[in-house]
Protein backbone atom coordinates (compact mmCIF):
# COMPACT_ATOMS: atom_id res chain seq x y z
CA UNK A 1 0.00 0.00 0.00
CA UNK A 2 1.30 3.15 -1.22
CA UNK A 3 1.57 5.66 2.08
CA UNK A 4 2.69 9.30 3.27
CA UNK A 5 6.26 6.91 3.95
CA UNK A 6 6.65 5.53 0.92
CA UNK A 7 9.85 6.25 -1.00
CA UNK A 8 9.37 7.75 -4.44
CA UNK A 9 11.11 6.88 -7.04
CA UNK A 10 11.41 7.20 -10.57
CA UNK A 11 12.84 8.51 -14.55
CA UNK A 12 12.73 10.89 -16.29
CA UNK A 13 13.54 10.81 -20.25
CA UNK A 14 11.34 12.09 -23.46
CA UNK A 15 10.00 10.26 -24.58
CA UNK A 16 8.76 8.21 -21.98
CA UNK A 17 6.59 5.30 -23.84
CA UNK A 18 9.35 2.32 -24.42
CA UNK A 19 10.83 2.59 -20.79
CA UNK A 20 10.78 -0.84 -18.76
CA UNK A 21 12.28 0.48 -15.56
CA UNK A 22 9.25 0.96 -13.66
CA UNK A 23 8.41 -2.90 -14.12
CA UNK A 24 11.94 -3.68 -13.40
CA UNK A 25 12.47 -1.39 -9.95
CA UNK A 26 8.87 -1.77 -9.05
CA UNK A 27 9.19 -5.58 -9.12
CA UNK A 28 13.08 -5.46 -7.01
CA UNK A 29 10.72 -3.37 -4.61
CA UNK A 30 8.18 -6.23 -4.36
CA UNK A 31 10.70 -9.09 -3.76
CA UNK A 32 12.88 -7.37 -1.19
CA UNK A 33 10.03 -5.62 0.54
CA UNK A 34 11.00 -2.19 0.37
CA UNK A 35 8.24 0.41 0.52
CA UNK A 36 8.61 2.02 -2.16
CA UNK A 37 7.42 3.12 -5.73
CA UNK A 38 8.49 3.97 -8.96
CA UNK A 39 7.35 5.76 -11.69
CA UNK A 40 8.05 7.30 -15.56
CA UNK A 41 8.24 10.87 -16.28
CA UNK A 42 8.12 12.47 -19.97
CA UNK A 43 10.03 15.34 -19.66
CA UNK A 44 11.12 17.36 -23.18
CA UNK A 45 14.86 19.36 -22.53
CA UNK A 46 12.85 22.70 -21.81
CA UNK A 47 10.93 21.28 -19.07
CA UNK A 48 14.08 19.55 -17.07
CA UNK A 49 14.82 22.33 -14.72
CA UNK A 50 11.27 22.23 -13.45
CA UNK A 51 11.11 18.57 -13.19
CA UNK A 52 14.56 18.31 -10.66
CA UNK A 53 13.29 21.69 -8.79
CA UNK A 54 9.81 19.50 -8.19
CA UNK A 55 11.51 16.51 -7.52
CA UNK A 56 13.78 17.90 -5.23
CA UNK A 57 10.41 19.78 -3.52
CA UNK A 58 8.80 16.72 -3.38
CA UNK A 59 11.93 14.79 -1.35
CA UNK A 60 12.41 12.12 -4.70
CA UNK A 61 14.75 9.21 -3.27
CA UNK A 62 16.17 8.09 -6.42
CA UNK A 63 15.70 9.70 -9.62
CA UNK A 64 16.90 7.95 -12.74
CA UNK A 65 18.22 9.96 -15.95
CA UNK A 66 17.35 8.72 -19.33
CA UNK A 67 17.67 10.14 -22.85
CA UNK A 68 17.78 13.09 -23.49
CA UNK A 69 18.91 13.97 -20.49
CA UNK A 70 22.00 12.55 -19.17
CA UNK A 71 24.46 15.50 -19.72
CA UNK A 72 21.91 18.22 -19.63
CA UNK A 73 21.45 17.29 -15.88
CA UNK A 74 24.37 18.07 -14.32
CA UNK A 75 23.87 21.84 -13.56
CA UNK A 76 20.77 20.51 -11.77
CA UNK A 77 22.55 19.19 -9.15
CA UNK A 78 23.67 20.10 -5.65
CA UNK A 79 27.46 17.10 -6.05
CA UNK A 80 28.43 14.67 -8.43
CA UNK A 81 30.51 11.89 -7.61
CA UNK A 82 34.17 11.07 -9.26
CA UNK A 83 32.62 8.75 -11.68
CA UNK A 84 29.66 11.03 -12.85
CA UNK A 85 32.68 13.94 -12.76
CA UNK A 86 34.92 11.59 -15.18
CA UNK A 87 32.04 10.32 -17.29
CA UNK A 88 30.39 13.42 -17.63
CA UNK A 89 27.07 12.16 -17.15
CA UNK A 90 24.75 10.92 -14.93
CA UNK A 91 21.97 8.82 -15.23
CA UNK A 92 21.26 8.22 -11.24
CA UNK A 93 20.49 10.93 -8.61
CA UNK A 94 20.10 9.90 -5.19
CA UNK A 95 19.14 11.93 -2.45
CA UNK A 96 21.17 12.57 0.65
CA UNK A 97 20.81 14.92 3.42
CA UNK A 98 18.31 17.12 1.50
CA UNK A 99 20.98 17.69 -1.21
CA UNK A 100 20.15 15.96 -4.88
CA UNK A 101 23.82 13.66 -6.35
CA UNK A 102 24.52 12.52 -9.22
CA UNK A 103 26.44 9.53 -9.94
CA UNK A 104 26.54 6.92 -13.10
CA UNK A 105 25.74 3.01 -13.65
CA UNK A 106 25.55 2.56 -16.95
CA UNK A 107 29.16 1.60 -17.14
CA UNK A 108 28.39 -1.18 -14.39
CA UNK A 109 25.64 -1.94 -16.83
CA UNK A 110 27.45 -2.16 -19.75
CA UNK A 111 30.60 -4.17 -18.23
CA UNK A 112 28.63 -6.43 -16.57
CA UNK A 113 26.40 -7.46 -19.73
CA UNK A 114 29.76 -7.81 -21.50
CA UNK A 115 31.53 -9.84 -18.89
CA UNK A 116 29.03 -12.47 -18.73
CA UNK A 117 30.23 -13.56 -21.85
CA UNK A 118 34.05 -12.40 -22.28
CA UNK A 119 36.45 -11.13 -20.18
CA UNK A 120 37.72 -7.41 -20.80
CA UNK A 121 41.34 -6.76 -19.65
CA UNK A 122 43.45 -6.09 -22.97
CA UNK A 123 40.19 -6.64 -24.85
CA UNK A 124 40.27 -4.06 -27.86
CA UNK A 125 37.20 -2.27 -27.98
CA UNK A 126 35.27 -0.14 -30.22
CA UNK A 127 32.23 1.91 -29.15
CA UNK A 128 29.37 3.21 -31.39
CA UNK A 129 28.15 6.71 -30.31
CA UNK A 130 28.61 9.92 -28.83
CA UNK A 131 26.06 10.51 -26.15
CA UNK A 132 26.30 9.94 -22.41
CA UNK A 133 25.40 6.39 -22.61
CA UNK A 134 29.17 5.93 -24.80
CA UNK A 135 31.01 7.94 -22.32
CA UNK A 136 30.18 5.81 -19.41
CA UNK A 137 30.94 2.46 -21.78
CA UNK A 138 34.43 4.10 -22.80
CA UNK A 139 34.95 4.74 -18.59
CA UNK A 140 33.83 0.97 -18.29
CA UNK A 141 35.73 -0.32 -20.84
CA UNK A 142 39.17 1.58 -19.18
CA UNK A 143 38.43 0.46 -15.46
CA UNK A 144 38.27 -3.15 -16.59
CA UNK A 145 41.34 -2.63 -18.32
CA UNK A 146 39.99 -3.12 -22.05
CA UNK A 147 42.43 -1.44 -24.81
CA UNK A 148 39.60 1.59 -26.78
CA UNK A 149 40.30 0.96 -30.36
CA UNK A 150 38.35 3.84 -31.11
CA UNK A 151 36.56 6.24 -28.33
CA UNK A 152 34.02 8.82 -29.08
CA UNK A 153 34.47 11.54 -26.33
CA UNK A 154 38.33 13.42 -26.57
CA UNK A 155 37.96 13.38 -22.76
CA UNK A 156 39.43 10.22 -21.91
CA UNK A 157 42.58 11.18 -22.96
CA UNK A 158 43.96 7.62 -23.98
CA UNK A 159 41.12 6.81 -26.67
CA UNK A 160 40.92 7.58 -29.95
CA UNK A 161 38.40 9.00 -31.84
CA UNK A 162 36.77 7.55 -35.47
CA UNK A 163 34.15 7.33 -37.16
CA UNK A 164 31.72 4.87 -37.76
CA UNK A 165 32.92 3.79 -41.79
CA UNK A 166 36.37 3.43 -39.48
CA UNK A 167 35.00 0.17 -37.56
CA UNK A 168 35.86 -1.16 -41.81
CA UNK A 169 39.22 -1.09 -40.83
CA UNK A 170 39.96 -1.78 -37.22
CA UNK A 171 40.37 -5.03 -35.17
CA UNK A 172 38.30 -5.21 -32.51
CA UNK A 173 37.20 -8.20 -29.61
CA UNK A 174 34.56 -6.40 -28.15
CA UNK A 175 31.90 -4.02 -30.28
CA UNK A 176 28.91 -2.17 -28.40
CA UNK A 177 26.76 -0.06 -29.99
CA UNK A 178 25.12 3.07 -27.69
CA UNK A 179 22.62 4.71 -30.73
CA UNK A 180 19.40 4.83 -31.06
CA UNK A 181 19.94 3.37 -34.45
CA UNK A 182 17.89 -0.06 -34.66
CA UNK A 183 15.44 0.76 -31.98
CA UNK A 184 12.16 0.12 -33.06
CA UNK A 185 13.58 -0.84 -36.34
CA UNK A 186 15.36 -3.46 -38.65
CA UNK A 187 18.40 -1.48 -39.15
CA UNK A 188 22.35 -1.84 -38.04
CA UNK A 189 24.52 1.17 -37.22
CA UNK A 190 27.46 -0.70 -39.17
CA UNK A 191 27.78 -3.12 -42.38
CA UNK A 192 27.74 -7.01 -41.05
CA UNK A 193 31.14 -7.64 -43.02
CA UNK A 194 32.72 -4.80 -40.85
CA UNK A 195 31.77 -7.16 -37.61
CA UNK A 196 35.11 -9.36 -36.49
CA UNK A 197 34.14 -12.87 -36.84
CA UNK A 198 34.78 -14.06 -32.70
CA UNK A 199 33.76 -10.62 -31.38
CA UNK A 200 31.69 -9.90 -28.35
CA UNK A 201 28.33 -7.64 -29.50
CA UNK A 202 26.53 -5.58 -27.03
CA UNK A 203 23.67 -3.52 -28.35
CA UNK A 204 22.20 -1.04 -26.09
CA UNK A 205 19.23 -0.99 -28.02
CA UNK A 206 16.53 -3.78 -26.34
CA UNK A 207 13.94 -3.30 -28.55
CA UNK A 208 13.37 -5.81 -30.37
CA UNK A 209 15.07 -8.58 -28.60
CA UNK A 210 17.28 -9.16 -31.14
CA UNK A 211 17.97 -6.38 -33.28
CA UNK A 212 19.73 -6.12 -36.91
CA UNK A 213 23.00 -5.66 -35.51
CA UNK A 214 22.75 -8.44 -33.13
CA UNK A 215 21.59 -11.06 -35.49
CA UNK A 216 24.43 -9.48 -38.09
CA UNK A 217 27.07 -10.54 -35.71
CA UNK A 218 25.79 -14.03 -34.86
CA UNK A 219 25.63 -14.41 -38.53
CA UNK A 220 30.16 -13.21 -38.47
CA UNK A 221 30.44 -15.73 -35.77
CA UNK A 222 30.46 -13.09 -33.53
CA UNK A 223 28.69 -13.47 -30.02
CA UNK A 224 25.43 -11.10 -29.76
CA UNK A 225 25.08 -9.81 -26.30
CA UNK A 226 21.05 -7.95 -25.83
CA UNK A 227 20.72 -4.81 -24.37
CA UNK A 228 18.35 -6.19 -21.76
CA UNK A 229 21.52 -7.02 -19.73
CA UNK A 230 22.90 -3.90 -19.62
CA UNK A 231 19.63 -2.29 -18.31
CA UNK A 232 18.82 -5.25 -15.65
CA UNK A 233 22.49 -4.82 -14.51
CA UNK A 234 22.58 -0.75 -14.58
CA UNK A 235 19.23 -0.74 -12.90
CA UNK A 236 20.53 -3.08 -10.11
CA UNK A 237 22.93 -0.51 -9.40
CA UNK A 238 20.68 2.14 -9.22
CA UNK A 239 18.43 0.12 -6.50
CA UNK A 240 21.55 -0.55 -4.13
CA UNK A 241 22.90 3.12 -4.32
CA UNK A 242 19.68 4.34 -2.76
CA UNK A 243 18.58 1.10 -0.39
CA UNK A 244 21.79 -0.13 0.49
CA UNK A 245 20.13 -3.47 -0.52
CA UNK A 246 21.63 -6.08 -3.13
CA UNK A 247 19.48 -6.20 -6.20
CA UNK A 248 17.19 -9.68 -6.99
CA UNK A 249 18.90 -9.35 -10.52
CA UNK A 250 16.36 -13.01 -11.26
CA UNK A 251 13.42 -10.66 -10.47
CA UNK A 252 14.55 -8.03 -12.45
CA UNK A 253 15.41 -9.58 -15.84
CA UNK A 254 12.03 -11.34 -15.49
CA UNK A 255 9.90 -8.20 -14.97
CA UNK A 256 11.94 -6.51 -17.91
CA UNK A 257 10.76 -9.79 -19.91
CA UNK A 258 7.16 -9.43 -18.90
CA UNK A 259 6.96 -5.70 -19.51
Amino acid sequence: MITQHTALCGIVLHPASHTRSPAMHNAAYAALGLDAVYLAFDVPPQRLAAAVAGWRALGGRQLSVSIPHKVAILEHLDGLDETARRIGAVNTVVLRDGALHGTNTDWLGAVRALERETKLAAARAVVLGAGGTARAVVYGLQQRGAENARALADAFGDCRIGSLADLRTTPHDVLVNTTSVGLSSDVSPVDAAWISPGAVVLDAVYDPPRTRLLRDAEQRGAKAVSGKWMLVHQAAAQLEAWSGREAPLEAMAAAFDAA
